[in-house]
């Protein structure tokens, strides 16, 4: 066992650009006593802590909160670690996410009870004196699963007090916080989310051995005036069809902290409206102060700046800042900024719920979101991930529980990412919903109450936000929908309340007007045209055709030799990389199996890694294209949340891009069907269509339709002219004919340009005669069986393509933007099929993540080019290689230096 030694604490370290290591890499810095901000509403956040086992640190609360305690030995840990993440800070167990490591900490040490006993934190902070009056609170921001809290040698409360992941505790402690070096501790019980309102990772990955114990929000000391402000926010309704003005309502709780009467002055800004109010408040009376045009006219905004989700406007944030003072002297202050937009839904024929944004009908194009397996903190991290969304051409993150703080929502509102939070499946979340589950004490459903007002609070000022499911395989029982609704009404929510992510309703919320029908598992990208199952029709929240196959590189770096070996040879064996050891999804058969009657049986791990990036790009594009495709239907499609857009830990399953931040196949795929403009075909029509996700028209575009047989010759070529689509829509451009005599596997070759020859979007897809049959009648929850398999093997017989390589490289401001060029030029003997691009580091060749391509996974024929761009954060005196691979294309690596553009390339739509 490593320990780092006392007085030092340890922190994360994951730059933007950087090859972010599985465990995160980590480094030193001086551990000392916390500050305190003393200015009134200064917030100071916990930024480290130390941890022990009750078994080896065995005094009670008020022997390891007083000062002078020892704590030699004692784990140094950031501010919001977890044990199992403040262990992995340490070293105490390397490598958690390579091979099956992990099950050495999931075996209990000599005591037999790592993590089914309590474990203590402490930290340190300084106090000065302040101004007289001034009150000292400690928040508590989310603890799991529940916590006794000591301070300088006092109970502050028990556990029963502090319970839940999610509700937001805040302890007056102003007559134990004394001035000089003050001790908090806390007592962390041992987590089950079988049995407590936390955190549980049902099969996505391995459970976290501790469960997640400890405070995973952080803990924060706020200072403040006797009068207190909480829970600024503002909302804006009123909104006319052409949002040419709104009704802005500002509203605070004003708390008086003393046990005397004040006078308090509340003043502030919002939206550039001076806002003031004086209240008479009681000792320790607490009101709600509201500003509205009826008491402020100035808060009905005309020609408001309105905020949009990505690829439909941009998306402005307003300003709130809030002030209450006593006799003069500034006590407490507040900010927000929020967003003037309206969000509404309603049940479109055929029953899927259909959001509404500023009026108008949005296809919710998204993913479901996961955090870090430990929960662990990278703000760093958590911006790339963003800025992949975006790259992706989605428009909303879905959140099944593992709910984030301030910093993701703000994010999501910076850049127009609609969010759907919700509580999560299974464990105590849902076990009163289900048949014969178990219960609810009178405590949990207090916890719940809790767990819900700290979220609507948290959630209902940022514009990102545009509902909330308070259920998700299952709607909760009518008592528990209750208080939800009650409790989300009473903090004036004004959105859309799911009841289920299932097709279920409550009394309050009404149906859901989501359907839960699966797949998760292999299905082929016709399945997504169906009027059956998890077709694209309705709304799907949360579907996809399972395993994602990390690139070679990745695979290396998460399994052993072994396990490497068993993947492309062994599918029917269990794999510690697809899903927790108990799950349907811990072997990858459905998905091997297809591909070897697809594509040709592995013939080694390259080849199966070769032939999954295939299939997952196409599987993903038909996903979103088929409800692309269907938003006009009888029964419309309203919305798809891919299953997953992330992973908590490397994984073969779920996945849009890898945990190592490596885009691959299927985020290919999916970027391709989600670009702004955007020209596909339906497997199920033949129709070949113009899509248009922005509001704006587009119009004098130039398509170009080809299919193409194996030896690349034409066998059907339509050249069209002067085309376009209004905006937020589809059109039909045709129908592709029946052709005879076709080559068993084929291509259709879109491409879709300005009227200057500007890229707008090309997209190829390859396919058989002999198509994919569905065997609809032995469908179960998670897949449908395949009795006919498409017949893509002869693309194994393709020649070896000649493809040309060209690139530059530029700095913007702290990045590189390499623009590369390929050509297959005339002579080539074969078209180059899925060819993919890589920035790699000289030398070794890791590659340099996160890095975002305007396009990737390329298919060009003999004389056809493209150019698309690589942004990635600059690798100081190091010049970019540039590596191209393909299926039918030899390696190839080009150290890139600034130099011009090369002659007449031009630039592949993003």
């Amino acid at each position: 066992m490593t320990r780092v030694p006392r007085g030092a604490v340890i922190r994360f370290v994951a730059a933007f650009g950087l090859c972010i290591d599985a465990s995160l890499a980590v480094g030193a810095v001086a551990f000392s006593p916390t500050p305190v901000d003393e200015r009134a509403g200064a917030v100071t956040p916990i930024v480290h802590w130390e941890i022990e086992s009750s078994s080896k640190a065995p005094q009670g609360g008020a022997e390891i909160s007083a000062a002078g305690y020892s704590t030699e030995g004692w784990y140094p840990v950031s501010g919001r670690a977890t044990v199992m993440a403040g262990l992995i800070e340490n070293g105490k167990y390397p490598d958690v996410f390579y091979s099956d490591n992990l099950r050495a900490v999931e075996e209990p040490d000599s005591t037999g009870t790592m993590f089914a006993i309590p474990w203590w934190y402490r930290t340190v902070f300084t106090v000065a004196t302040g101004a007289p009056g001034t009150r000292t609170l400690l928040r508590i921001n989310g603890l799991i699963p529940g916590a006794d809290v000591w301070l300088n040698g006092q109970q502050v409360s028990g556990r029963a007090g502090i319970a839940g992941a999610y509700p937001v505790h805040e302890l007056d402690v102003t007559g134990l916080v004394h001035e000089g070096s003050n001790t908090l501790a806390l007592r962390v019980g041992p987590a089950e989310p079988r049995t407590s309102l936390s955190i549980g990772w049902v099969d996505w990955n391995p459970a976290p051995p501790d469960n997640n114990m400890g405070p995973w929000r952080g803990v924060d000391i706020v200072r403040t005036g006797p009068v207190r402000l909480r829970f600024p926010a503002v909302t804006s309704s009123e909104l006319p069809p052409d949002l040419s003005r709104a009704a802005l309502t500002v509203k605070a709780e004003v708390q008086n902290l003393d046990a005397q009467p004040h006078d308090a002055v509340v003043a502030g800004v919002a939206a550039g409206v001076s806002l003031h109010r004086t209240i008479h408040l009681a000792a320790g009376e607490t009101q709600v102060v509201t500003f509205s045009p009826q008491s402020d006219p100035g808060l009905t905004l005309r020609h408001p700046r309105v905020w949009w989700p990505a690829g439909m406007g941009e998306h402005p944030l307003y300003a709130l800042t809030l002030t209450a003072s006593v006799d003069g002297a500034l006590s407490d202050d507040a900010r927000a900024t929020f967003g003037v937009r309206s969000v509404s839904s309603h049940l479109a024929p055929g029953g899927g719920i259909q959001f509404v944004v500023n009026g108008k009908p949005v296809l919710i194009r998204g993913a479901g979101w996961t955090p870090d397996m430990f929960l662990r903190d990278d703000p760093t991290r958590l911006d790339a991930e963003f800025r992949y969304v975006l790259n992706l051409g989605l428009n909303t993150i879905r959140s099944e529980g593992k709910l984030e703080d301030a910093r993701f929502y703000d994010l999501a509102d910076r850049n127009g990412i609609m969010v759907l939070p919700g509580w999560e499946c299974c464990d105590k979340w849902e076990s009163a919903a289900k048949t014969g589950g178990e219960p609810w004490t009178a405590a949990d459903m207090t916890v719940a109450e809790q767990s819900m007002a700290s979220e609507a609070r948290l959630l209902r000022g940022h514009p990102s936000v545009i509902g909330f499911l308070i259920g998700s395989d299952n709607a909760p029982p009518p008592a528990l929908s209750k208080r939800y609704v009650d409790v989300l009404r009473a903090a004036d929510w004004s959105l859309p309340i799911v009841s289920a992510a299932a097709p279920q309703a409550t009394p309050e919320a009404g149906p859901s007007g989501m359907k839960m029908d699966g797949p998760y598992s292999w299905v082929p990208p016709a399945y997504w045209y169906a009027d059956q199952l998890g077709g694209a029709f309705g709304f799907d929240s949360e579907v996809s055709a399972g395993a994602s196959i990390p690139l070679l590189a990745d695979l290396r770096r998460m399994m052993s030799p072994q396990e490497l070996e068993a993947l492309w040879r062994y599918p029917e064996l269990r794999q510690y990389h697809a899903s927790a050891a108990w799950s349907t999804f811990a072997t990858l058969t459905p998905f091997d199996t297809a591909l070897a009657a697809r594509y040709g049986a592995p013939r080694s791990l390259e080849d199966y890694v070769a032939k999954a990036q295939l299939d997952n790009y196409d599987n993903a594009r038909a996903q979103f294209e088929a409800f692309n495709a269907h938003v006009d239907a009888a029964k419309p499609s309203t919305g798809v949340i891919y299953w997953m857009l992330n992973n908590a830990w490397p994984s073969l399953h779920w996945h849009l891009y890898d945990y190592f931040l490596n885009p691959a196949g299927a985020y290919f795929g999916a970027k391709a069907a989600n670009e702004p403009v955007h020209i596909q075909y339906s497997y199920d029509t033949r129709a070949v269509l113009l899509v248009n996700h922005t509001l704006s028209d587009a119009r004098a575009l130039r398509a170009s339709i080809r299919v193409r047989n194996l030896d690349g010759s034409v066998a059907y070529e339509q050249r069209l002219s002067g085309i376009g689509v209004t905006g937020n829509g589809v059109r039909q451009l045709l129908v592709l004919p029946a052709l005879e005599g076709l080559t068993r596997t084929y291509f259709i070759e879109l491409e879709l340009a300005a009227a200057d020859d500007t890229p707008v979007s090309r997209n190829v897809y390859w396919l058989s005669t002999q198509a994919d049959e569905l065997d609809w009648a032995h469908s179960n929850w998670y897949l449908t069986p395949v009795s006919r398999y498409a017949d893509l093997t002869a693309l194994q017989s393709l020649p070896a393509a000649t493809s040309e390589l060209q690139a530059t490289v530029r700095q913007d401001g702290a990045e590189s933007v390499v623009s590369v060029t390929l050509t297959v030029p005339r002579s080539s003997t074969s078209m180059a099929l899925f060819q993919h691009l890589s920035i790699v580091r000289p030398g070794g060749g890791a590659p340099v993540l996160p890095v975002e391509w305007s396009s990737n996974d390329i298919t060009l024929w003999p004389g056809e080019s493209a150019t698309v761009t690589a942004r990635f954060a600059a690798v100081a005196a190091e010049a970019p290689v540039v590596e191209l691979g393909g299926w039918n294309v030899p390696v190839q690596r080009l150290s890139v230096a600034a130099r011009s553009a090369a002659p007449g390339a031009r630039e592949a739509a993003h």
